[in-house]
């Protein structure tokens, strides 16, 4: 499962930068918890999730981030921006990987959720 989690990452960081986001931190940690991916957009900061699966037996990629995993990724977050004296502009995304058969399939969701 590691290495569907890291292939997964890799692939996510690839599409980031093919959209032209700059690519800060990956795996950030904190003791609430983990964000896969930080990226600028511009001037907007972007909290990634990046979820892979190897078929959707148990539904889609993206359905596992649940209201939890969004409670810990903001908290995550949060800390993050608080290192800049000002309020800054930030938005939540979700990469859906599906790796069925073995071919890739990206889902790039964009404000998958609010704070």
């Amino acid at each position: 499962m590691k290495d569907l989690g890291k292939k997964g990452e890799a692939l996510a960081v690839a599409l980031c930068k093919e959209k032209g986001f700059m690519v800060i931190e990956q795996n950030f940690r904190t003791p609430f918890g983990e964000i896969d991916i930080i990226a600028k957009d511009g001037n907007i900061f972007v909290f990634i999730e990046v979820k892979a699966r190897r078929g959707d037996a148990y539904g889609a990629p993206f359905e596992a981030v649940t209201r939890h995993k969004r409670e810990k990724i903001t908290k995550v977050a949060m800390s993050y921006m608080k290192r800049f004296k000002k309020e800054v502009s930030a938005r939540f995304d979700v990469i859906s990987i599906s790796m069925k058969s073995g071919n890739p399939e990206l889902e790039y969701i964009q404000d998958a959720f609010e704070v």
